[in-house]
C-alpha cells in the first residue's frame, strides 16, 4: 500500500497528464479528464512498482520514475476514456438520425 505522499503525487501528476492530453486533443478540461487522469496516475504507478521493484524506494530516482509513469498512464487513460465517450456519442447520434429517417 502506498504512503499518503506518494498517493497525492500520483494523483496530481496523473491529473496533469490527463489535462495535458486534453489540451493536445483540444477536448477542453472536464471532469472526465480529472477522473481518468487521477485513476490512471494511481493505477499506472502501482503497475510500474509491481513490474520494476526499484521504483518502490523513496529516493529521488524512484520518485521521478513514479511521476513519469503516473503522467503517462494518466494521459493514456484519458485518451482511452475520451475515445469511448466519443464513440458512444456518435452511435447515439446515428441511432437518433435513423429513427427520424424511418418516421
Amino acid at each position: 500500500m502506498p504512503d499518503t505522499v506518494s498517493l497525492i503525487i500520483w494523483l496530481i501528476v496523473g491529473i496533469a497528464g490527463g489535462f495535458a492530453v486534453a489540451d493536445l486533443l483540444r477536448r477542453g478540461h472536464s471532469a472526465l479528464n480529472l477522473i481518468s487522469g487521477a485513476a490512471g496516475g494511481v493505477i499506472g504507478s502501482q503497475i510500474l512498482q509491481l513490474l520494476i521493484p526499484a521504483l518502490r524506494d523513496s529516493n529521488i530516482v524512484a520518485i521521478v520514475g513514479q511521476m513519469i509513469g503516473a503522467f503517462a498512464s494518466g494521459a493514456a487513460l484519458t485518451i482511452v476514456a475520451s475515445a469511448i465517450i466519443r464513440r458512444r456519442q456518435r452511435e447515439r447520434r446515428h441511432q437518433r438520425e435513423r429513427r427520424r429517417g424511418s418516421s
